[in-house]
């Protein structure tokens, strides 16, 4: 499906493909030879940009979201692995991201690094380019320290300065409720899909 949101509609290169049952909504624009595979969620949230560059490839059931406060880029050159989540990043060209991995809001990921099966990009973490993010391990911090996940204390320390509720939804967390605030805010910045009208799609 290609999607509307507000008054943004998706661009497509001639030269790229979109299955039929992918989703592709908002400021979204496909660079050429890039193939976006079945099932996989493309969306540009409330006057946020997701931009994917050439011959990236996009597999089966990824997640791929911008939002407002924090665009997404992927680069070219890229692999986006089945089941993967990636949201408000910054990917630069020629990496690879495994089935399953995560990368999060204000991330840097450097040319030609791994996310391997699992592996998790923190908010607001740089990786270096070349670096590797080993199966079902943490890059956290700028510069990233990649953790393995029985070190929850090292982990815990790193992520309590990058204030995700403050970042990612500018919510105090130190004042009570956090949860309907945030909650609240999500639920009017989404409620514009209420109004979404399906486009025809621009499909090679």
């Amino acid at each position: 499906m290609i999607l509307s949101y507000g008054t943004h509609t998706p661009s497509i290169n001639p030269d790229a493909w979109v299955a039929e049952d992918a989703t592709i909504c908002g400021d979204v624009v496909i660079g050429a030879g890039s193939r976006i595979m079945h099932g996989a969620r493309l969306v540009a949230e409330a006057g946020g940009s997701l931009r994917i560059g050439r011959n990236c490839i996009v597999l089966e059931n990824a997640a791929i979201r911008a939002t407002a406060k924090h665009p997404c880029k992927i680069g070219d050159h890229c692999v986006v692995g089945p089941h993967t989540h990636v949201v408000g990043a910054d990917i630069s060209d020629e990496v690879f991201i495994a089935t399953g991995a995560s990368i999060f809001h204000g991330a840097q990921v450097g040319r030609r690094s791994q996310i391997r099966i699992n592996g998790i990009v923190h908010l607001r973490t740089r990786l270096e380019p070349g670096a590797v993010v080993p199966i079902g391990w943490i890059a956290i911090g700028d510069p990233a320290q990649i953790l393995s996940l029985d070190q929850h204390e090292a982990i815990s320390a790193q992520l309590t300065p990058l204030d995700f509720p403050g970042f990612v939804y500018g919510v105090d967390r130190s004042l009570p409720g956090v949860m309907p605030k945030i909650t609240e805010r999500l639920s009017a910045s989404l409620g514009m899909h209420r109004q979404e009208s399906q486009k025809p799609s621009s499909n090679a």
